[in-house]
């Protein structure tokens, strides 16, 4: 078979090449089916300017015994150019010289290829398939004898095709002749057809072609339509008896597979009396139920006939009338043959769409459906096509019926026809006032998302996107965030960076319960969007609020996804080193509270260990030039000889380890100066810094700490002086004045010897260890009696102070705020227990000042915060001149002494 289309196609080319001419088409294979039975060869083409498929008939007067039948091929071309019926071979184009013509016609195959494959069918359909092909037959026949007053002479099997439809076409018009035409040819050639004498009439057979000149136009048809009958229900029959003389009528055991209601039509037909034969007209009207007689109505009765006629009338029916057709395509689309169904009704489903309506969500399923059956170059152009096309339509129940059924043709969409024809009216639906219609256009975004572009699905989808997620339905929220989780992977990277956060946290405060919960599981559901330094510092900390939700559905779905969140957070923190301090900006690390607590597991550990995490931090802080500088200031150098008392310094590179502290009594952090370091800073800072700068530079000296006191807040590069300076000191002026920062430098300045010989100093204490306490207003020597003495906590002691020298040390920095009394109870001189330290509670020191009595020369003390901003300002006016005054009354007795 392939050889043989092979050969024609070479034979069509040699033809083409000899003539010199170009073809506006290509011809391709030849249908070897139909070579041989006509004066034509039939081949398929495509048409080069739009690419459309077309057949197309080839005549080569060249051919051997081709000659004598040129009039018949130019009487054809010039019969199908000029008759244009729907049921007649549609011509569109030709090529014709003194010896070849090409016809194109739409694309079509010969009848009795299409009644060989039908012959596997069932019965049923094979009948009704073939009386519906019939009735196009002859309605064209009827149009040919009644209208055009004309005579076919050529009706047989190989006058007919099949369009791609499926629909009968009527063609083989090679004797098609008028009685009043001149040049008519069929009353002189009409023998020349191939096998022509076989399907003449009696009166052909008897009196020549000539007497049909005088004849009904319709007698020599109709006898050929009886013959037609036959051939197509009994295709593999011989011929009736009654083509042979005497004529006698068919006997019903000759019927065969023609069907009853047409077997008495079929005798009328093969009446050998042209006067009397029953016309193609009359078995039209008979078929159509126009007429009453034996087997009436049988065209009309025909399931395809029924269903092609509501097809054409389906926009103008009623309501009703399109149910029931509709109802009818569903039912009996299984049994419809596969041009019918694909090329016939499925094009008119499509047309009918255009003009919308109700019946739109019937009739698209029912479409696509039917289309199931195409291949898919088939169902692109016939079906994809004209559904896209259709979301232009404003209809809204056609709008509808496309967006719900997306999901069956969606994968058959490339990017280009999505982006360029669906897209642009697609989108209209986020803006329309109809609900549903904006609902199932955010649903249905999801199915194309793959197909859209880069710049529409990070642009203008998000866009809408936006709006629909603010949209006044509650769906319609929700049904925004999950197909933002459902598309996240498909954004671009920064898109995903600033988007999808805030969209799903907008979610996380809808007050739809559903849409928050929709907006949890989009955040679960797009964890690998996120980096995890994203997650605990965008992601955890905006869903965090959902675990105290009211409603129990979303606070279950909020722990879920945090205990998510901190799996992967914690897992990435275990792949972080212990610290991103250099080595060379911090110090080696020393067994203190940084090292040493453990995690705190309630909020008593936790406010317990928090102060040593601070002191120790600061310390870590140090550089090692600050940690070698002592109080005041200056860097500690080495002695190169022995102090006074012939003991020697340790080198200053020694420390100590940092001392631990209660938890009854969180110290605070200290600030250092160049200036030394201030006590009392932490209440008033601004009023002593002033003061502080009022007071002069401050002189140090060196000096050597004292037997008997702490050693804490000392330089170890300072004078002579030491804490049994103050056992000698002349009264509560002077300890007023150790308050001011400026003063303590000119303290440490003294000149008096240390009642005992230092001793020696290995290291410096750290400096984190001491915070100075709030300054507390010098309480009077009755109240400092009346004072129970609170008990000493444990100090760290360190390893070069002697243990009895720990014993016996007075009370720290906060004692020295007290008045002189208190003063001299604390010096060396006079070494009770401890009566105060760091650890004394605020109440101790609400205590003291409730009983404290100014000295001699002072107004009583009122605290700062019961004054008013007017009374605040007098006050540190009249401090500031009183502490001048006694600081120049210190220097002048420093000057006699």
């Amino acid at each position: 078979m392939d050889l043989l289309r092979s050969l024609g196609s070479a034979a069509a080319s040699s033809i083409l090449q000899k003539s010199g001419l170009t073809l506006p088409f290509s011809l391709g294979d030849k249908v070897s089916s139909f070579e041989g039975k006509t004066i034509w060869s039939l081949h398929d083409a495509t048409k080069r300017d739009d690419g459309s498929q077309v057949s197309v008939f080839v005549f080569d007067a060249n051919a051997p015994g081709k000659r004598n039948v040129l009039p018949l091929a130019k009487n054809a071309l010039k019969k199908l150019r000029t008759t244009r019926h729907p049921d007649v071979l549609k011509f569109i184009d030709v090529v014709e010289t003194e010896t070849t013509v090409y016809i194109v016609t739409e694309r079509v195959q010969p009848l009795s290829k299409a009644i060989s494959s039908w012959q596997s069918k069932p019965a049923k359909e094979r009948e009704e398939w073939l009386i519906w092909g019939l009735h196009r037959v002859v309605v064209a026949l009827a149009f040919i004898n009644d209208t055009c007053q004309s005579t076919h002479g050529n009706l047989r099997v190989d006058s007919i095709f099949i369009s791609p439809s499926g629909e009968w076409k009527l063609g083989g018009l090679d004797l098609f002749s008028n009685p009043k035409d001149e040049g008519a040819i069929l009353y002189t050639m009409g023998g020349l057809v191939p096998d022509g004498n076989a399907i003449a009439s009696p009166e052909v057979k008897s009196g020549g072609w000539s007497a049909l000149k005088a004849a009904d136009p319709a007698a020599a048809d109709s006898y050929a339509l009886g013959l037609l009958l036959h051939s197509v229900f009994n295709p593999n029959s011989p011929p009736p008896t009654t083509i042979f003389p005497p004529h006698a009528p068919p006997v019903p055991s000759s019927r065969g597979a023609i069907p009853p209601s047409i077997f008495p039509s079929f005798k009328r037909l093969l009446n050998p009396n042209p006067k009397t034969r029953f016309t193609a007209k009359g078995f039209l009207d008979l078929g159509m139920g126009q007429v009453l007689g034996d087997g009436s109505g049988f065209f009309a009765n025909n399931g395809l006939f029924k269903i092609c006629a509501g097809l054409e009338g389906f926009p103008l029916a009623s309501d009703g009338e399109k149910q029931a057709l509709l109802r009818t395509l569903k039912e009996s689309a299984a049994s419809f043959p596969v041009e019918f169904a694909s090329y016939k009704v499925l094009p008119s489903l499509l047309t009918s769409l255009e003009h919308g309506g109700a019946s739109a969500a019937q009739v698209l399923p029912l479409a696509l459906q039917l289309g199931k059956n195409l291949s898919p170059s088939e169902y692109s152009d016939l079906l994809i096509g004209p559904v896209v096309k259709l979301f232009a339509s404003p209809d809204r129940g056609t709008r509808m019926a496309l967006l719900e059924s997306l999901p069956e043709y969606a994968d058959k969409l490339d990017t280009k026809l999505v982006t360029d024809k669906l897209w642009p009216n697609l989108q209209t639906g986020f803006g329309d006032t109809v609900a549903v219609i904006r609902e199932a256009t955010v649903r249905s975004i999801l199915l194309i998302a793959p197909k859209l572009s880069e710049r529409v699905l990070n642009n203008d989808l998000l866009r809408h996107l936006a709006k629909t997620q603010t949209d006044s339905e509650p769906s319609i929220r929700t049904n925004t965030c999950i197909l933002l989780g459902r598309i996240a992977p498909s954004l671009g990277y920064n898109t995903k960076r600033k988007v999808l956060v805030p969209a799903f946290t907008r979610s996380l405060k809808d007050t739809f319960v559903h849409a928050r919960v929709a907006g949890l599981m989009a955040l679960m559901a797009t964890q690998e969007c996120f980096e995890v330094e994203e997650l605990a510092t965008k992601v955890i900390p905006a869903m965090s609020f959902c675990l105290l939700d009211k409603e129990k559905l979303v606070r279950d779905q909020a722990f879920k996804a945090m205990e998510m969140f901190m799996k992967a957070v914690e897992a990435h923190a275990a792949t972080l080193p212990e610290t991103a301090i250099p080595p060379d900006r911090g110090l080696n690390p020393s067994p203190g509270p940084l090292n040493s607590v453990g995690l705190a597991n309630s909020a008593a550990g936790a406010a317990g260990a928090l102060a040593g995490w601070a002191m120790t931090s600061i310390s870590k802080k140090l550089a090692a030039t600050d940690l070698q500088s002592g109080i005041g200031g200056g860097v500690v150098s080495p002695p190169s000889q022995a102090n006074g008392t012939g003991d020697t310094l340790a080198p200053p590179g020694a420390f100590i380890s940092t001392p631990s502290f209660s938890q009854s009594s969180p110290p605070s952090v200290p600030t250092s100066s160049s200036k030394g370091m201030k006590l009392g800073g932490n209440r008033t800072g601004s009023l002593v810094d002033e003061l502080a700068a009022e007071a002069g530079p401050v002189v140090h000296a060196p000096g050597a700490w004292d037997d008997e006191d702490d050693g804490d807040l000392m330089d170890v590069n300072a004078d002579g002086g030491d804490w049994s300076e103050f056992a000698k000191a002349p009264g509560a002026q002077e300890l007023e004045a150790v308050h001011d920062p400026d003063a303590w430098g000119d303290m440490l300045d003294s000149s008096s010897k240390p009642a005992s010989p230092p001793p020696p100093v290995a290291a410096m204490p750290n400096l984190s260890a001491f915070a100075p306490a709030p300054r507390k207003p010098a309480a009077s020597p009755a109240a400092a009696k009346s004072k129970a003495p609170s008990t000493p906590q444990p100090k760290a002691a360190s390893s070069l102070v002697p243990p009895k020298q720990q014993q016996t040390r007075s009370s720290s920095v906060p004692s020295l705020s007290r008045n002189a009394s208190d003063a001299r109870a604390a010096s060396p001189a006079h070494a009770p227990e401890a009566t105060d330290d760091w650890d004394n509670s605020d109440s101790a020191w609400k205590a003291e000042d409730s009983t404290a009595t100014p000295t001699a020369g002072t107004a009583p003390t009122t605290p700062l915060s019961a004054m008013s901003k007017e009374e605040k300002a007098a006050e540190m006016a009249r401090r500031k001149e009183e502490r001048k005054q006694r600081i120049a009354q210190l220097k002048e007795q420093k000057k006699k002494g």
